[in-house]
C-alpha cells in the first residue's frame, strides 16, 4: 500500500480589489517609465555650435586660403580689394577706352594684326571685369540663398525647443495625472475591504 503524493498548498486567495489595485500600480509604473523613456531630450552637439558660432563670415573664409598669419591677412585684403575694384563696369568702360587707344595701330598692320588685337588686348581686357561683375552678382545671390537657409535653420531650431518645453509640460501633467489615479486607486482598494467587512458583519 502506497501513500497518495501530497497536493502541493495553493496559493492565497487575493481579493478582487487588491488584485485590481496591483494591477493598477503596475499599469502606472510602466505607463511612467514610458514617459520618461519616450520624452528624455538629448540636445544635438550641433545646435549649441550653431547657437554659438553663427553664420560664415567672409574673412574666415579668407583665413582658410591664406592662412591666419600678416601676409595672409594682407594678401586676402588686397586681393579682395582689387576684385571690388576691377569687377566693376566703371573697370570694364576704362579698359574698353584702353583697348580704343591700340585699334588703329591694329588696322594699319593688317588683318592679322586686327585678330591679336581682338583677342589679347579687346576681348581680355574688356571681359575680364565683366565676368567679374556678373560673378559677382551670382554670388550675392548665392549668399543670399546661404543667409536664408541659415535663419529657415534657426527658425526650425527654435520651433524645435519649443515642442521639447511642450513636451516637458505634457509630461509633468501626464507625471501629476499618474500621481493623482495611483491615489485614487490607493482610496478605492482600501475602501472596497471595509465596505465588505460591513457588509458581512450586517448579515
Amino acid at each position: 500500500m502506497t501513500d497518495a503524493a501530497t497536493p502541493p498548498p495553493e496559493p492565497p486567495e487575493v481579493p478582487p480589489a487588491q488584485a485590481a489595485a496591483s494591477a493598477q500600480d503596475s499599469n502606472l509604473e510602466e505607463v511612467e517609465k514610458l514617459v520618461g523613456r519616450i520624452f528624455l531630450h538629448v540636445p544635438h552637439p550641433r545646435y549649441e555650435h550653431h547657437r554659438l558660432a553663427g553664420p560664415v563670415s567672409t574673412a574666415e573664409v579668407a583665413s582658410q586660403v591664406h592662412g591666419t598669419g600678416f601676409f595672409g591677412r594682407l594678401n586676402s585684403k588686397v586681393g579682395l580689394k582689387i576684385t571690388l575694384v576691377v569687377g566693376t563696369m566703371w573697370a570694364a568702360y576704362l579698359f574698353f577706352g584702353l583697348a580704343l587707344y591700340g585699334l588703329p595701330q591694329a588696322l594699319k598692320m593688317g588683318p592679322s594684326a586686327i585678330v591679336l588685337w581682338t583677342s589679347s588686348e579687346f576681348l581680355q581686357l574688356v571681359l575680364l571685369p565683366i565676368i567679374i561683375v556678373g560673378q559677382n552678382i551670382q554670388a550675392k545671390a548665392s549668399d543670399a540663398r546661404a543667409e536664408d537657409t541659415y535663419k529657415d535653420a534657426e527658425a526650425i531650431m527654435h520651433e524645435c525647443v519649443q515642442l521639447q518645453i511642450h513636451l516637458r509640460a505634457q509630461d509633468e501633467v501626464m507625471m501629476e495625472s499618474i500621481d493623482h489615479l495611483r491615489g485614487l486607486a490607493a482610496t478605492l482598494s482600501g475602501a472596497r475591504p471595509a465596505a465588505a467587512g460591513g457588509a458581512t458583519a450586517s448579515a
